[in-house]
């Protein structure tokens, strides 16, 4: 059975780029998404990496995009190290 992440690690740098290229100011995007405007800042530069489902889907909503546009790659942790 397929559970709904608790939190979404998401890529600021492209929530950046999807917003602008959509059109939005950083205050109009945040409202239309339910967050804070300063969260959504937080979010663009980094300071902030995870969100909610809820605030997530209406972002991804929002910016008509997909999870791999918008969620940070994944790394592998099995990976050596040199």
């Amino acid at each position: 059975m397929h559970q709904t992440p608790t939190t979404f690690e998401v890529d600021g740098a492209a929530i950046c780029t999807k917003r602008m290229q959509a059109g939005f100011e950083v205050t109009e995007l945040a409202a239309v998404v339910g967050i804070t405007a300063s969260y959504l800042r937080k979010l663009e530069r980094g300071a902030r990496k995870h969100m909610r489902p809820g605030p997530y889907t209406r972002l991804r909503a929002a910016l008509n995009a997909t999870d791999d546009e918008l969620l940070a790659p994944h790394r592998d942790t099995h990976t050596e190290r040199k």
